[in-house]
């Protein structure tokens, strides 16, 4: 495990020390995490109980869900905890699981984005072989697949961020832990974890988004060449919703993990944006924009009052 044995917890800086706006940022944090957690959910279930939603579509988005849920809560309570607590710290251990999963949780959503971009460039380009490209077992695969890579690319920064000698009580100018946050602390060099890093999100993020780009890419050629005002005015509204989560959380994402980590609120700012914003605004997006999962969500909120009356 590495020299951990000479600091045993950091401190986390992040957030404004006034106390007034502190008590204001848990406030919002707390409403923000109740939202993403009650969104979510209900996506969830109404995937799971409406036998209209069997889709791959759907399948991604269930599994989209699943992920935001469980991005947001690797986050956010520790972020609420420091917000009420006088002493802001978080154990090394306990930071660098943290950043294990930030890292492998957001792998995994990136993942899963760009498989959705798929199945729309399958179902837009391709509708009469739909069924034999989006199989239900090639729709598991590419799940599984996408946890499996995240996990894996999130293992090995993590374990060589293990070995690293923290020398010093740090402080960390974020609200969690993330794998570039912990390099000013180590008194180690870092240069091969800064490096590993750096590659592993190269290749990660542009592989993931250039399967984005070539797919909409396709799925733009074909909605131009269609004849029927009223079958491209329905294929772009499938697509908008998916390209406005794609644009959110790449952006912030590949902004964060770019830029030199030197403790700005802009780090802070794009952290927030794809680790606690967007797994709010997703459900929000879906269901605002997609009349099958509007009609389930309704059905399921009826078929819940009657029960009660």
């Amino acid at each position: 495990m590495g020299n951990l044995s000479v600091v045993s917890e950091f401190i986390l800086l992040g957030l404004p020390a006034d106390a007034q706006i502190q008590a204001t940022l848990f406030v919002i944090f707390l409403v923000i995490y109740v939202l993403t957690l009650t969104g979510n959910s209900v996506i969830l279930l109404v995937i799971i109980a409406d036998a209209h939603l069997r889709s791959p579509m759907y399948f991604f988005l269930g599994h989209l869900s699943f992920v935001d849920l469980s991005y947001s809560t690797v986050s956010v309570p520790k972020m609420l905890e420091n917000l009420m607590a006088k002493s802001k710290t978080i154990p090394v251990k306990g930071c660098l699981a943290q950043a294990f999963f930030v890292f492998a949780i957001g792998g995994t959503e990136a993942l899963l984005l760009a498989v959705m971009a798929y199945d729309r460039y399958a179902a837009i380009c391709h509708p009469l072989l739909y069924g034999q490209m989006m199989s239900n077992g090639f729709c598991e695969g590419l799940v599984f697949g996408s946890w499996g890579l995240a996990i894996l690319n999130s293992l090995i920064n993590t374990l060589l961020a293990v070995n690293l000698d923290f020398c010093d009580y740090g402080t960390i100018h974020n609200y969690n832990c993330e794998i570039p946050s912990l390099f000013p602390l180590s008194c180690s060099d870092v240069s091969t974890n800064a490096t590993v890093l750096l590659w592993s999100f190269v290749i990660h993020a542009s592989g993931t988004f250039l399967l984005v780009l070539s797919s909409y890419g396709c799925i733009f050629s074909t909605i131009l060449n269609m004849r029927s005002t009223t079958g491209r005015s329905k294929a772009f509204s499938t697509c908008s919703s998916h390209l406005t989560i794609v644009i959110l959380y790449f952006g912030s994402a590949c902004l964060r993990y770019t830029m030199p980590t030197s403790g700005s609120p802009m780090e802070i700012i794009f952290s927030l944006q794809y680790s606690v914003i967007t797994p709010m605004l997703n459900p929000l997006i879906y269901s605002l924009k997609n009349k099958e999962v509007t009609t389930a969500i309704r059905k399921m909120l009826g078929k819940c009052c009657q029960h009660f009356e």
